[in-house]
């Protein structure tokens, strides 16, 4: 039998035990059990509910959103040429979410600061948490409209699940992030800060939106001292804006990332960081993680394979910011000048951004290069 015949068979089992965990002995529609409710988990319940589904939803914790604590975090608008909000839309996310575009964008590294105006939002900051106004309640409201049904403070094993959207996996985790949310009377910012004292192989960033601030440092290696970082990056913002904070709250996170993705094993579904995706530059997460979860959703309703739609979507654009993070560690002093040269051409910097996470051919030729570095730098990751 040739390959491509056994990898078709192969896949038709795929589908085939997808329906069977779906379809009960009566051959009615069994409900469907998605384990997590973040974004990529929520995302595929509104989709599978509003086309009429029965979907529950099991959360460990007694609410949505409790990883975070009112942390501002990027739904970035820089990877596609669609805007991240039509793209929302489009797959069936509602944004009656609190959320500040931001055109202007500060970016420094100690030595040299370059301030950006675009034309289209570089990106959307949104409330993650169980605030009213944030990201995660907005989703739940969403689901809840359509008849999906919470089952808080219940954790399912993963064998019970259809769709799993559990989030990072703790073995894998490339990134830490540690921070504080505030009140403050400094006006709308953003501003991110390229240093190792403030963010070891990362980034630091402020943003202030309407009186909310938040900052953050996020650590790509020595997750130990992530508390002088984030000493570091105080004094960075001190300086850059005579920072002014009142009724701090901590806020903190993790990211995790894999190439080895599992989509689909046993008949269920692997949705967000789950599965591995993310990015592996800077962690804007978000957008794909809900890409993810339309993804899951569509593949059931048309009786299609979520392993093809998903690897078909998300092969290139992982690999793609492999190369990325690879050349980041290993320019960053210098890459720093050559990003902000181009990217100070605001009609061009956005494309360029955007060329970055589509595997263009310098990053498909220098692929094997960064496979072999990364898999040495992050043995514990599925790359």
């Amino acid at each position: 039998m040739s390959k491509s015949k056994l990898d078709h068979l192969r896949e038709s089992g795929f589908r085939i035990r997808v329906q069977d965990r779906l379809i009960g002995v009566s051959g009615r529609m069994k409900p469907i059990k998605i384990i997590g409710s973040g974004p990529s988990g929520l995302t595929t319940a509104i989709n599978l509910a509003k086309a009429g589904r029965e979907v529950h939803v099991y959360e460990k914790n007694s609410d949505v959103g409790q990883r975070f604590h009112g942390d501002l975090e990027g739904l970035e608008n820089w990877s596609n040429d669609e805007d991240v909000l039509d793209q929302l839309g489009r797959m069936n996310v509602s944004t009656d979410f609190r959320y500040h575009p931001f055109c202007e964008v500060t970016v420094a590294n100690g030595v040299r600061s370059q301030h950006f105006h675009f034309a289209r939002p570089l990106f959307y900051a949104a409330k993650r948490g169980t605030e009213k106004d944030s990201f995660d309640q907005a989703l739940k409201e969403q689901a809840i409209l359509h008849g999906v049904s919470f089952h808080f403070k219940q954790s399912l094993a993963e064998t019970e699940g259809d769709i799993i959207a559990t989030g990072p996996i703790v073995k894998e985790i490339f990134a830490v992030d540690k921070g504080i949310v505030f009140q403050t009377s400094l006006p709308d910012t953003a501003i991110g800060v390229i240093n190792d004292a403030a963010a070891y192989k990362g980034y630091a960033y402020l943003i202030v939106s309407r009186g909310y601030g938040c900052m953050c440092t996020v650590l790509f290696d020595r997750f130990d001292q992530a508390s002088q970082c984030f000493e570091e990056t105080t004094r960075i913002f001190k300086d850059l804006v005579g920072l002014e904070v009142r009724d701090a709250k901590t806020v903190g996170g993790i990211g995790g990332f894999s190439l080895r993705n599992v989509f689909q094993s046993n008949g269920r579904l692997y949705v967000g960081e789950a599965a591995g995706i993310q990015d592996f530059l800077w962690g804007f997460g978000i957008r794909d993680a809900i890409a993810s979860g339309f993804l899951a959703a569509q593949s059931i309703l048309e009786g299609r394979s979520y392993e093809e739609m998903a690897r078909a979507y998300f092969s290139r654009k992982l690999r793609a910011s492999l190369v990325n993070r690879y050349l980041w560690e290993r320019f960053m002093a210098r890459g720093y000048f050559y990003i902000m040269d181009r990217v100070k051409n605001v009609e061009y910097g956005l494309n360029f951004l955007s060329r970055m996470h589509k595997f263009n051919l310098l990053q498909r030729l220098l692929y094997p290069f960064a496979l072999t570095a990364m898999r040495r730098k992050y043995s514990h990751l599925r790359i």
